[in-house]
Protein backbone atom coordinates (compact mmCIF):
# COMPACT_ATOMS: atom_id res chain seq x y z
CA UNK A 1 0.00 0.00 0.00
CA UNK A 2 2.74 2.44 0.86
CA UNK A 3 4.46 1.82 -2.47
CA UNK A 4 1.23 2.42 -4.41
CA UNK A 5 0.52 5.53 -2.39
CA UNK A 6 3.92 6.96 -3.09
CA UNK A 7 3.48 6.17 -6.81
CA UNK A 8 0.10 7.96 -6.89
CA UNK A 9 1.61 10.97 -5.10
CA UNK A 10 4.49 11.06 -7.61
CA UNK A 11 2.13 10.97 -10.60
CA UNK A 12 -0.10 13.65 -9.05
CA UNK A 13 2.96 15.80 -8.46
CA UNK A 14 3.94 15.53 -12.10
CA UNK A 15 0.46 16.61 -13.13
CA UNK A 16 0.51 19.62 -10.82
CA UNK A 17 3.91 20.69 -12.11
CA UNK A 18 2.68 20.47 -15.70
CA UNK A 19 -0.28 22.80 -15.12
CA UNK A 20 1.71 26.08 -15.05
CA UNK A 21 3.56 25.03 -18.22
CA UNK A 22 0.30 24.27 -19.99
CA UNK A 23 -1.25 27.51 -18.84
CA UNK A 24 1.72 29.47 -20.10
CA UNK A 25 1.62 27.67 -23.44
CA UNK A 26 -2.00 28.65 -23.90
CA UNK A 27 -1.36 32.36 -23.25
CA UNK A 28 -1.23 34.49 -26.43
CA UNK A 29 2.26 35.52 -27.49
CA UNK A 30 3.22 39.13 -26.76
CA UNK A 31 3.15 41.17 -30.00
CA UNK A 32 6.54 42.39 -31.17
CA UNK A 33 7.10 45.79 -32.78
CA UNK A 34 10.12 46.34 -35.00
CA UNK A 35 11.74 49.80 -34.69
CA UNK A 36 14.00 50.51 -37.67
CA UNK A 37 16.00 53.72 -38.02
CA UNK A 38 18.96 54.98 -40.01
CA UNK A 39 20.30 56.93 -37.01
CA UNK A 40 21.60 56.01 -33.57
CA UNK A 41 19.89 55.24 -30.26
CA UNK A 42 21.64 58.08 -28.42
CA UNK A 43 20.76 60.80 -30.93
CA UNK A 44 17.11 59.78 -31.19
CA UNK A 45 16.38 58.82 -27.57
CA UNK A 46 13.76 61.61 -27.14
CA UNK A 47 11.91 60.32 -30.20
CA UNK A 48 11.84 56.79 -28.81
CA UNK A 49 10.32 58.17 -25.61
CA UNK A 50 7.69 60.00 -27.66
CA UNK A 51 6.93 56.78 -29.58
CA UNK A 52 6.42 54.93 -26.29
CA UNK A 53 4.11 57.69 -25.08
CA UNK A 54 2.01 57.25 -28.21
CA UNK A 55 1.77 53.53 -27.56
CA UNK A 56 0.65 54.20 -24.00
CA UNK A 57 -2.26 56.25 -25.31
CA UNK A 58 -3.60 53.01 -26.79
CA UNK A 59 -2.82 50.96 -23.69
CA UNK A 60 0.49 49.40 -24.76
CA UNK A 61 3.53 49.45 -22.49
CA UNK A 62 6.87 48.07 -23.62
CA UNK A 63 7.88 45.06 -21.54
CA UNK A 64 4.37 44.55 -20.18
CA UNK A 65 2.06 43.76 -23.08
CA UNK A 66 4.31 44.40 -26.09
CA UNK A 67 7.98 43.90 -26.96
CA UNK A 68 10.06 46.17 -29.19
CA UNK A 69 13.00 45.04 -31.31
CA UNK A 70 15.27 48.03 -32.07
CA UNK A 71 17.49 48.13 -35.14
CA UNK A 72 19.78 51.16 -35.64
CA UNK A 73 21.84 51.56 -38.82
CA UNK A 74 24.15 54.18 -37.24
CA UNK A 75 23.90 56.30 -40.43
CA UNK A 76 25.10 53.37 -42.55
CA UNK A 77 22.09 53.16 -44.82
CA UNK A 78 23.50 50.18 -46.66
CA UNK A 79 22.81 48.18 -43.47
CA UNK A 80 19.07 48.94 -43.58
CA UNK A 81 18.04 46.14 -46.02
CA UNK A 82 19.64 43.47 -43.80
CA UNK A 83 18.15 44.99 -40.64
CA UNK A 84 14.71 45.11 -42.26
CA UNK A 85 15.03 41.53 -43.47
CA UNK A 86 15.96 40.44 -39.95
CA UNK A 87 12.80 42.00 -38.52
CA UNK A 88 10.73 40.26 -41.19
CA UNK A 89 12.37 36.90 -40.34
CA UNK A 90 11.46 37.47 -36.70
CA UNK A 91 7.85 37.92 -37.84
CA UNK A 92 7.27 41.18 -36.00
CA UNK A 93 3.67 42.36 -35.91
CA UNK A 94 4.37 45.87 -37.24
CA UNK A 95 7.42 47.96 -38.20
CA UNK A 96 7.92 51.65 -37.39
CA UNK A 97 10.70 53.34 -39.35
CA UNK A 98 12.04 56.67 -40.57
CA UNK A 99 12.01 57.39 -44.31
CA UNK A 100 15.11 55.40 -45.24
CA UNK A 101 14.14 52.53 -42.95
CA UNK A 102 10.61 52.43 -44.36
CA UNK A 103 11.94 52.21 -47.92
CA UNK A 104 14.07 49.21 -46.91
CA UNK A 105 11.15 47.62 -45.05
CA UNK A 106 8.89 48.11 -48.09
CA UNK A 107 11.28 46.00 -50.16
CA UNK A 108 11.53 43.37 -47.42
CA UNK A 109 7.79 42.80 -46.91
CA UNK A 110 4.47 43.46 -48.61
CA UNK A 111 2.41 42.03 -45.74
CA UNK A 112 3.75 43.29 -42.39
CA UNK A 113 2.27 46.74 -41.64
CA UNK A 114 4.81 49.60 -41.83
CA UNK A 115 4.35 52.95 -40.08
CA UNK A 116 6.78 55.65 -41.23
CA UNK A 117 7.86 59.02 -39.87
CA UNK A 118 8.88 60.98 -42.96
CA UNK A 119 10.46 64.37 -43.30
CA UNK A 120 10.45 64.05 -47.07
CA UNK A 121 7.32 63.83 -49.20
CA UNK A 122 6.22 60.16 -48.87
CA UNK A 123 4.57 60.27 -52.30
CA UNK A 124 7.72 61.53 -54.05
CA UNK A 125 9.78 58.90 -52.20
CA UNK A 126 7.44 56.12 -53.33
CA UNK A 127 6.19 55.09 -49.91
CA UNK A 128 2.49 55.68 -50.58
CA UNK A 129 0.23 56.37 -53.55
CA UNK A 130 -1.54 59.27 -51.83
CA UNK A 131 -1.86 60.80 -48.39
CA UNK A 132 -5.59 60.13 -47.98
CA UNK A 133 -5.50 56.63 -49.48
CA UNK A 134 -2.00 55.24 -48.91
CA UNK A 135 -2.90 51.72 -50.09
CA UNK A 136 -0.89 48.58 -49.45
CA UNK A 137 0.78 47.89 -46.09
CA UNK A 138 2.27 51.35 -45.45
CA UNK A 139 1.09 54.57 -43.82
CA UNK A 140 2.52 56.99 -41.30
CA UNK A 141 3.22 60.57 -40.27
CA UNK A 142 4.70 63.34 -42.40
CA UNK A 143 6.41 65.92 -40.21
CA UNK A 144 8.38 68.17 -42.55
CA UNK A 145 7.30 70.62 -45.26
CA UNK A 146 8.86 73.08 -47.68
CA UNK A 147 7.09 75.91 -45.84
CA UNK A 148 9.36 75.26 -42.84
CA UNK A 149 12.39 76.00 -45.00
CA UNK A 150 11.05 79.37 -46.09
CA UNK A 151 10.15 80.23 -42.50
CA UNK A 152 13.68 79.41 -41.30
CA UNK A 153 15.10 81.76 -43.91
CA UNK A 154 12.66 84.49 -42.95
CA UNK A 155 13.37 84.14 -39.21
CA UNK A 156 17.13 84.27 -39.73
CA UNK A 157 16.81 87.32 -41.97
CA UNK A 158 14.77 89.12 -39.30
CA UNK A 159 17.58 88.63 -36.78
CA UNK A 160 20.36 89.72 -39.17
CA UNK A 161 18.60 91.91 -41.77
CA UNK A 162 21.90 93.45 -42.89
CA UNK A 163 23.10 90.07 -44.18
CA UNK A 164 22.16 89.30 -47.77
CA UNK A 165 24.09 86.01 -48.16
CA UNK A 166 22.86 82.98 -46.24
CA UNK A 167 24.61 79.63 -45.99
CA UNK A 168 22.57 76.40 -46.15
CA UNK A 169 24.45 73.42 -44.68
CA UNK A 170 23.23 70.12 -46.17
CA UNK A 171 24.18 66.46 -46.13
CA UNK A 172 24.62 65.29 -49.76
CA UNK A 173 23.69 61.73 -48.72
CA UNK A 174 20.32 62.82 -47.34
CA UNK A 175 17.81 61.70 -50.00
CA UNK A 176 15.84 64.96 -50.15
CA UNK A 177 18.82 67.32 -50.27
CA UNK A 178 18.47 68.28 -53.94
CA UNK A 179 14.75 68.98 -53.64
CA UNK A 180 15.13 70.92 -50.37
CA UNK A 181 18.00 72.98 -51.78
CA UNK A 182 15.84 74.00 -54.73
CA UNK A 183 13.01 74.99 -52.38
CA UNK A 184 15.40 77.03 -50.25
CA UNK A 185 16.88 78.76 -53.30
CA UNK A 186 13.38 79.78 -54.40
CA UNK A 187 12.57 81.08 -50.92
CA UNK A 188 15.79 83.10 -50.97
CA UNK A 189 14.96 84.69 -54.33
CA UNK A 190 11.57 85.80 -53.01
CA UNK A 191 13.29 87.58 -50.11
CA UNK A 192 16.03 89.05 -52.30
CA UNK A 193 18.68 86.92 -50.60
CA UNK A 194 21.56 84.94 -52.03
CA UNK A 195 21.72 81.34 -50.80
CA UNK A 196 25.00 79.45 -50.75
CA UNK A 197 24.65 75.67 -50.37
CA UNK A 198 27.37 74.10 -48.20
CA UNK A 199 27.53 70.35 -48.84
CA UNK A 200 29.11 68.27 -46.07
CA UNK A 201 28.85 64.52 -45.54
CA UNK A 202 31.77 64.04 -43.14
CA UNK A 203 33.13 65.81 -40.07
CA UNK A 204 36.08 67.08 -42.10
CA UNK A 205 33.76 68.50 -44.75
CA UNK A 206 31.71 70.29 -42.09
CA UNK A 207 34.90 71.93 -40.77
CA UNK A 208 36.08 72.88 -44.24
CA UNK A 209 32.76 74.19 -45.55
CA UNK A 210 32.00 76.37 -42.53
CA UNK A 211 35.58 77.69 -42.44
CA UNK A 212 35.44 78.57 -46.15
CA UNK A 213 32.07 80.27 -45.71
CA UNK A 214 33.49 82.31 -42.83
CA UNK A 215 36.47 83.39 -44.97
CA UNK A 216 33.95 84.67 -47.52
CA UNK A 217 32.40 86.82 -44.77
CA UNK A 218 29.48 84.44 -44.29
CA UNK A 219 27.70 85.37 -41.08
CA UNK A 220 24.35 83.54 -41.21
CA UNK A 221 23.85 79.79 -41.49
CA UNK A 222 20.81 77.52 -41.82
CA UNK A 223 21.47 73.91 -40.79
CA UNK A 224 19.50 71.45 -42.91
CA UNK A 225 17.80 68.20 -42.05
CA UNK A 226 19.07 64.62 -41.88
CA UNK A 227 20.45 62.14 -39.38
CA UNK A 228 24.09 63.09 -39.95
CA UNK A 229 23.61 66.79 -39.27
CA UNK A 230 21.53 66.02 -36.17
CA UNK A 231 24.34 63.85 -34.82
CA UNK A 232 26.91 66.54 -35.64
CA UNK A 233 24.97 69.47 -34.18
CA UNK A 234 27.41 70.05 -31.27
CA UNK A 235 30.27 70.32 -33.75
CA UNK A 236 28.30 72.74 -35.92
CA UNK A 237 27.34 74.88 -32.92
CA UNK A 238 30.98 75.09 -31.78
CA UNK A 239 32.17 76.11 -35.25
CA UNK A 240 29.44 78.72 -35.56
CA UNK A 241 30.49 80.19 -32.22
CA UNK A 242 34.14 80.25 -33.31
CA UNK A 243 33.33 82.19 -36.47
CA UNK A 244 30.60 84.36 -34.97
CA UNK A 245 27.83 82.95 -37.17
CA UNK A 246 24.12 83.37 -36.54
CA UNK A 247 22.47 79.97 -36.90
CA UNK A 248 19.08 78.34 -37.15
CA UNK A 249 18.24 74.64 -37.58
CA UNK A 250 15.38 73.21 -39.64
CA UNK A 251 15.36 69.81 -37.98
CA UNK A 252 15.32 69.74 -34.19
CA UNK A 253 14.68 71.95 -31.15
CA UNK A 254 17.75 70.43 -29.50
CA UNK A 255 19.90 72.57 -31.76
CA UNK A 256 18.78 75.72 -29.92
CA UNK A 257 18.73 74.10 -26.48
CA UNK A 258 22.31 72.92 -27.07
CA UNK A 259 23.68 76.36 -27.94
CA UNK A 260 22.57 77.23 -31.45
CA UNK A 261 20.75 80.55 -31.78
CA UNK A 262 17.39 79.27 -33.05
CA UNK A 263 15.51 76.23 -34.27
CA UNK A 264 12.24 76.15 -36.15
CA UNK A 265 10.76 72.87 -37.29
CA UNK A 266 7.86 70.51 -37.20
CA UNK A 267 7.88 68.79 -33.83
CA UNK A 268 9.69 65.48 -34.16
CA UNK A 269 8.44 64.58 -30.69
CA UNK A 270 4.83 65.06 -31.77
CA UNK A 271 5.41 63.08 -34.97
CA UNK A 272 6.85 60.04 -33.19
CA UNK A 273 4.07 60.17 -30.60
CA UNK A 274 1.53 60.12 -33.45
CA UNK A 275 3.40 57.22 -35.06
CA UNK A 276 3.19 55.35 -31.74
CA UNK A 277 -0.58 55.89 -31.74
CA UNK A 278 -0.77 54.47 -35.28
CA UNK A 279 1.25 51.43 -34.24
CA UNK A 280 -1.19 50.93 -31.36
CA UNK A 281 -4.12 51.11 -33.76
CA UNK A 282 -2.49 48.48 -35.97
CA UNK A 283 -2.01 46.23 -32.93
CA UNK A 284 -5.73 46.62 -32.22
CA UNK A 285 -6.59 45.41 -35.71
CA UNK A 286 -6.59 48.46 -37.99
CA UNK A 287 -5.19 48.12 -41.52
CA UNK A 288 -2.55 50.56 -42.84
CA UNK A 289 -4.58 51.11 -46.01
CA UNK A 290 -7.44 52.45 -43.88
CA UNK A 291 -5.24 54.97 -42.01
CA UNK A 292 -4.51 58.17 -43.99
CA UNK A 293 -1.04 59.66 -43.70
CA UNK A 294 -1.11 62.21 -40.89
CA UNK A 295 0.63 65.56 -41.28
CA UNK A 296 2.04 66.98 -38.09
CA UNK A 297 0.84 70.54 -37.62
CA UNK A 298 2.84 71.17 -34.46
CA UNK A 299 5.74 73.58 -35.05
CA UNK A 300 8.27 74.82 -32.52
CA UNK A 301 10.36 77.98 -32.45
CA UNK A 302 13.10 77.94 -29.82
CA UNK A 303 15.39 80.94 -29.28
CA UNK A 304 18.57 80.90 -27.19
CA UNK A 305 19.18 84.39 -25.76
CA UNK A 306 22.45 83.27 -24.16
CA UNK A 307 23.80 82.62 -27.64
CA UNK A 308 22.36 85.90 -28.92
CA UNK A 309 24.17 87.78 -26.17
CA UNK A 310 27.45 86.01 -26.96
CA UNK A 311 27.06 87.05 -30.61
CA UNK A 312 26.13 90.61 -29.69
CA UNK A 313 22.70 90.26 -31.30
CA UNK A 314 19.37 91.72 -30.30
CA UNK A 315 16.49 89.41 -31.12
CA UNK A 316 13.39 91.40 -32.16
CA UNK A 317 10.61 91.40 -29.58
CA UNK A 318 8.21 90.25 -32.29
CA UNK A 319 10.17 86.99 -32.61
CA UNK A 320 10.43 86.49 -28.87
CA UNK A 321 6.67 86.82 -28.66
CA UNK A 322 6.27 84.04 -31.23
CA UNK A 323 8.74 81.65 -29.60
CA UNK A 324 7.54 78.47 -27.95
CA UNK A 325 10.60 78.52 -25.70
CA UNK A 326 13.13 81.24 -24.90
CA UNK A 327 16.36 80.19 -23.21
CA UNK A 328 17.73 82.96 -21.02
Amino acid sequence: MSICLRRREFIAGLGAAAWPLAARAQQPAMPVVGFLHSGSADAYAPYVTAFRNGLKQLGYVEGQNIAVEYRWAERQNDRLPALAADLVRRQVTVIIANTEGALAAKIATATIPIIFTAGADPIRRGLVASLNNPGGNITGVKWFSAEVLAKNLQLLHEVVPQTDTIGFLVDPKFPSTAYLSEEMQEAGRKLGLQLRVLSAGTEEEIDAQIAAFAQQQGKALIVGDGTFLVVQQDRIIALAARYGMTTISTSDRRFATSGGLMSYSSSGIDSYRRAGVYVGRILKGAKPSDLPVEQSTTFELVINLKTAKALGLTVPLSLLALADEVIE
